[in-house]
């Protein structure tokens, strides 16, 4: 999903090291304390309590989201599957395929090894954004496990269907050879167990703009390593890419419908939800990652990115300006009186976080160089 830099430097908001992880990681030369919570204060997950009577507009959907949202899966029969796009274990020509992959493979440079890992390390976590999704309010959640209501069909459906972009990246990446898998797997096995804080606070209508932002963020940082892939001659891994950034530009889709209705049926208070989760700052989904080693990794890989032009600051502009046009932002009416002052909020926001990032961006100094595990402790330029 939601991809990793998938709100942005992704990160550019991304970059900001006020993220603090609730699970830290005491690593000394004789021992590993594993686990420990950190002694934070506790964040109020209701901030602003969800209104019950809001479950309301969502059973209202239900059948709108059969008619229109379920119908954008695709059939498991009709979907493309991981082993479509690797050398077959059960073929004669086995090995031959992988030492061709690895011959391609050897063109590509360490930095932008470090995103394709962070990518995949983003896609690994997805059992965490399917927690997320059905802990939301409104009856949107999967309340038995295998609820026939649209929205947690979706939910589960949806995950099906991402979960493939993980087990893709990650085979693609043990064959090719050239980044250090163990220290990979603890990375995605850290991000797991401490989960993530994207602060919507439980509220579907904050969910749901959040997902949509991701969505998009994903396809752009998916679009941009295929088109990286293909410069650096692979084109195989830049047709992996590409797969996966046309399914999230379909997810996106979807997301972007289910907002679209919410401003449609409730246009105030969906507003107010858009600036809520503006005002806050899209997190990425992987903001907790560690690899046992580097307590500012998120931020390290995500620097990369922005320099390399996978997901950028500005990228996260380009994203909000989006919505606000997609959902009509601008032209929306009858809203109170705080609904105005959210909406002059969002129409205003793309322009001044382009101005800020200009500046901090003619600011900017030489950054160092750091080491990344995840390609044998080889240093790359932040």
């Amino acid at each position: 999903m939601a991809y990793m830099p998938s709100c942005g430097t992704f990160h550019a908001p991304l970059v900001s090291s006020c993220l603090r992880r609730k699970f830290t990681v005491v690593a000394t030369a004789s021992k590993a304390k594993v686990g420990t919570p950190e002694k934070a204060p506790t964040r109020v997950r209701f901030a602003q309590p969800f209104p019950p009577q809001k479950k309301e507009v969502f059973d209202s959907l239900e059948r709108w989201a059969e008619d229109n949202i379920l119908v954008l899966l695709k059939p498991v029969e009709k979907s493309w599957q991981p082993q479509d796009y690797l050398p077959d274990p059960s073929s004669d020509g086995f090995y031959d395929e992988v030492k061709e992959l690895r011959e391609r493979a050897k063109e590509i440079p360490d930095d932008y090894l470090v995103c394709l890992v962070g990518d995949m390390v983003t896609e690994e976590a997805l059992p965490t954004y399917q927690t997320m999704l059905n802990i939301l309010d409104g009856g949107v959640g999967d309340d038995t496990g295998t609820s026939p209501a649209s929205w947690a069909v979706w939910t589960r459906a949806w995950t099906a269907e991402e979960n493939r972009h993980g087990d893709l990246m990650n085979k693609y990446m043990y064959l090719a050879g050239r980044v250090d898998m163990r220290q990979i797997e603890k990375t995605i096995q850290y991000l797991l167990g401490a989960g993530m804080d994207p602060k919507t606070e439980g509220n579907p209508y904050q969910g749901y703009i959040y997902t949509s932002f991701q969505e998009r963020a994903t396809f752009i940082s998916h679009g941009n390593t295929a088109r990286h892939a293909r410069k650096y001659g692979d084109l195989k891994l830049a047709q992996i890419c590409g797969t996966i950034a046309a399914d999230e530009k379909r997810h996106e889709t979807a997301y972007t419908k289910i907002v679209e209705k919410l401003f449609e049926v409730d246009p105030d208070y969906t507003v107010l939800a858009f600036a809520a989760m503006m005002r806050k700052k899209v997190t990425m989904p992987a903001h907790l990652m560690y690899d046992g080693q580097d307590d500012n990794l998120f931020e390290h890989f995500s620097a990369v990115a922005q320099r390399l032009g996978i997901y950028t600051a500005m990228d996260y502009a380009d994203i909000l300006d989006f919505l606000v046009q997609r959902w009509n932002v601008a032209n929306l009416t009858g809203l109170s009186g705080e609904g105005r002052r959210a909406q002059d909020f969002l129409c205003s926001l793309g322009p001044r976080f382009r101005k800020l990032e200009e500046r901090a961006q003619g600011r900017a100094k030489q950054l160092p160089v750091v080491p990344f595990s995840w390609i044998h402790g080889r240093q790359v330029q932040l």
